[in-house]
């Protein structure tokens, strides 16, 4: 099969889909390989490193698209490169459609199939999306650190505080991979933590993991504004996979928060989960409403390409050697859970959350990959 791997156009995103380790285990396998010149130039990797590693290097991301049968990125592909896109070319990439009917409606006419990293399961996990879960994670802290910082609008308060002045206290809401991760770091750096989830059973192993050191509580709508009222940063960490995030926080609550507060909604991915958050960018990362500070940034661990990219590949390779080797009904067939990360197919809807979320059709993988 011949793999494409185009560079990333998205704003500020340096990942990229393969490296050159990937590539040469792809090209033992007997596989094709097409990188389009520049595209690990992000993570400091050469043209010449691709090539030695058994891939050709391509100067016109059109040819790239033209030649390959299945196309490996990062981030979601941009209208430009969803144009580029043909009939039952397969597409392996974060998706996030709930979030973009816009691209869900390219995608839908290119006739490709797409598969997205973020819906593809093993048992009750989503092993693609949890690397980039725990960088993410991370970084919400310390991004919320540094725009707490008075120069950037926040607050002017440290999050571990000084010798005989109080820490900051740190809001997490949910408890997943994000959220403990997002917790652990503010942890670290001496805040005052507190984790919510809407799990019972959640917040009983979260509380036996971490003993009090992280307060670990039920999540509703009055426990939320209580806890948003009194903290200085807080983490949207709430996951709805394939669906659009949940708005857990709306702008009435924004209204009892002090001034200077800051908000890091790492779902924004799928719609945010504050009612208030809209997709921003490294490049400009924030605004402010109601006097809270929203850091919304919808590739939150493109800040760190290099370890983001080689922790991604750990994941996806597998997958892509399957889908190269096999072909994607093969793949989704012998791998469980894998066929859940097939979203469109041939011009169909096949995954439900998405279709439920934009009141679109849908139909089963098997049916829509057996067709044309």
């Amino acid at each position: 099969m011949i793999i494409g791997v185009p560079k990333e156009i998205k704003n500020n995103e340096f990942r990229v889909g393969l490296t050159p380790d990937s590539v040469k285990v792809l090209v033992s396998h007997g596989q094709i390989l097409k990188v389009e010149a520049g595209a690990g130039m992000g993570i400091g990797v050469s043209d010449k490193e691709y090539l030695e590693a058994g891939a050709e290097v391509i100067s016109e991301v059109g040819e790239i698209f033209r030649d390959s049968e299945l196309i490996i990125k990062v981030k979601e592909p941009q209208p430009e490169e969803c144009k580029l896109l043909r009939k039952e070319q397969i597409l392996f990439t974060y998706l996030h459609l709930a979030a973009d009917r816009r691209q869900t409606e390219l995608l839908l006419e290119s006739g490709a199939i797409a598969i997205g990293y973020e819906t593809v399961k093993k048992g009750g996990d989503l092993p693609l999306l949890a690397p980039m879960s725990e960088i993410a994670g991370k970084l919400s802290v310390q991004a919320g650190a540094r725009f707490l910082e008075k120069s950037f609008g926040g607050t002017g308060i440290l999050l571990g505080g000084a010798a005989g002045v109080l820490p900051a206290r740190v809001l997490v809401i949910g408890g997943g991979i994000v959220g403990q991760n997002a917790a652990q770091v503010a942890l670290g750096m001496g805040a005052e933590v507190s984790i919510l989830d809407t799990s019972a059973g959640k917040v009983r192993s979260l509380n036996d993991k971490y003993r009090g050191s992280i307060k670990c509580s039920l999540s509703g709508t009055d426990s939320i504004k209580r806890h948003s009222q009194a903290s200085d940063l807080i983490i949207g960490a709430v996951l709805s996979p394939g669906a659009g995030a949940p708005k857990v926080v709306t702008r009435e609550t924004l209204r009892i928060m002090r001034p200077g507060t800051v908000i890091v909604d790492v779902a924004i991915d799928q719609g945010g989960c504050f009612e208030t958050s809209r997709p921003t960018t490294h490049e400009d990362p924030v605004f402010v409403v109601e006097g809270v500070l929203h850091y919304c940034v919808a590739n939150i661990p493109g800040a760190v390409p290099k370890t983001s990219t080689f922790a991604l590949n750990k994941v996806t390779l597998p997958y892509i050697i399957k889908l190269a080797t096999r072909g994607p009904d093969a793949a989704f067939t012998e791998i469980p859970g894998f066929s859940d990360g097939l979203n469109i197919c041939k011009g169909k809807l096949t995954n439900k959350a998405v279709a439920d979320h934009l009141e679109l059709p849908h139909v089963d993988w098997v049916s829509a990959i057996g067709e044309g």
